[in-house]
């Protein structure tokens, strides 16, 4: 379980990790990425970089690793 913290300050929430869910839909092609399957660990860590998680780009985009901003922007034509 992991806890959430809640801006109106009452208890933080508890949330299940649907990790073996998760993993059906993952389109992350880096093989021995850690994270995989954990969606709220994996955009913490790509954020931290300033980055955007592989499931965010088309397939070919996702395939170059490059998960920059700029990327992202020229992956969709933004």
């Amino acid at each position: 379980m992991t806890q959430a913290s809640r801006e109106d300050g009452k208890e933080p929430l508890e949330m299940e990790c649907r990790k073996d869910q998760n993993l059906q839909n993952c389109t992350c092609t880096y093989s021995s990425c850690s994270r995989q399957g954990m969606c709220c660990e994996c955009l913490a860590y790509h954020l931290k970089g300033r980055q955007l998680p592989g499931c965010c780009f088309p397939p070919e985009a996702e395939k170059t690793y490059d998960r920059s901003f700029k990327a992202f922007a020229k992956a969709w034509k933004l």
